[in-house]
């Protein structure tokens, strides 16, 4: 199974470093902000606008790009010029460190890439028709699987092959092309990670009577995933509460050096302003944002990922960056037994928002 997982991460690393290599912002007057989140009817996007929102209201122009997904993200904040932040799942980091011990290519994918702030969990969905009931009942039927640079790809060929399922056929499209193929007989189901509610499942053309979300309830599964579950209602053809399994969504940067050249200082003063922005407006993103900021845990970091040393530039209290509205700072957290970056950043991050 090692040998598959490393075949399929060696082809998505080509391929989002193709799209990475193809995509260069040109510079511009006023030095460039970029997040890559995902498609348009994602969480990931959401969470950009989210952190957009609050960053514009300090002076701070953060744009949001849309992408194939998490691979791409973190290749992009490794490779693409002004593109300090992207969204990334959890197992794709796995992927990465499990594989970079022994191909130079990962390895090198992902030096230098650190964590900003751990984020949700997003749930698996699975949508298909009413007569697949399990993850079993996939053997042999025709499914969408995302696009090969995506996470929501690299999440269901693990959760597949885990559950030891073998689709007919696997098609690898993005998660509007999958809906529309699902609503015209082409396919039975197709998988989309992302944090429910999700605004693809909201579509008015999901027919609660020919479709539902297929529970994900496989033992092994669940012990290698966080077990979760999409509550009745959370989409309008949904009437029952659904198992599933999860992953964590992460924030990524770089490690930017300010003392290399005027690219990085302008870069790592750029990750410090919305890492400043985030963890003092933190209680709006709550109240305002997209439902699952109020799942969001800024001390879950996924272990083996250091946090980036601009980001804790930014969690100072007297950082530099100040708006109307500000958050006061209160109480104190504890740090663990962890690398001197990552104590800092909970350190820092419990002194802002509490722990």
């Amino acid at each position: 199974m090692k040998t598959r997982k490393k075949s399929i991460l060696a082809r998505c690393v080509a391929l989002a470093v193709l799209l990475t290599g193809l995509s260069l912002p040109v510079q511009a007057q006023q030095f460039e902000k970029n997040i890559l989140t995902g498609g348009p009817s994602g969480t990931y996007i959401q969470f950009g606008r989210n952190v957009s929102d609050i960053a514009a209201k300090c002076g701070v122009n953060l744009q949001v790009q849309e992408s194939a997904g998490s691979l791409e993200n973190f290749l992009g904040v490794r490779k693409r010029r002004f593109t300090q932040f992207g969204i990334v799942q959890s197992d794709v980091l796995e992927y990465l460190k499990t594989f970079a011990a022994d191909d130079p290519g990962v390895a090198r994918a992902i030096l230098g890439v650190r964590i900003a702030f751990p984020l949700y969990n997003e749930e698996v969905h699975v949508l298909g028709t009413k007569d697949i009931n399990s993850l079993a009942d996939l053997n042999g039927k025709r499914i969408a699987v995302g696009v090969e640079d995506s996470g929501t790809f690299l999440t269901a060929s693990l959760v597949l092959d885990l559950a030891q399922v073998n689709p007919a056929e696997r098609l690898t499209i993005n998660a509007e092309e999958s809906l529309a193929a699902l609503l015209n007989g082409q396919i039975d189901a197709f998988f989309y990670v992302a944090g429910a509610p999700t605004r693809i499942f909201q579509s008015p053309q999901i027919d609660g009577d020919r479709f539902h979300l297929v529970p994900i309830n496989d033992p092994t599964l669940q012990a290698v995933y966080v077990p979760a579950t999409i509550p009745a209602g959370a989409y309008a053809f949904q009437a029952d509460p659904v198992d599933v399994v999860a992953v964590k969504a992460v924030l990524m940067t770089y490690e930017y050096d300010p003392n290399r050249n005027a690219y990085h200082r302008e870069s790592c003063k750029a990750v410090s302003d919305i890492s400043h922005l985030i963890s003092s407006r933190f209680s709006e993103l709550q109240e305002t944002g997209h439902p699952k900021w109020k799942q969001v845990d800024p001390t879950a970091l996924p272990p083996g990922w250091n946090i980036g040393s601009c980001v804790n530039v930014g969690l100072d209290p007297n950082y530099p960056l100040t708006c109307e509205g500000d958050l006061p700072t209160v109480g104190a957290g504890q740090g663990g037994s962890e690398s001197e970056a990552n104590s800092a950043y909970r350190r820092q991050i419990c002194a802002t928002i509490g722990c």
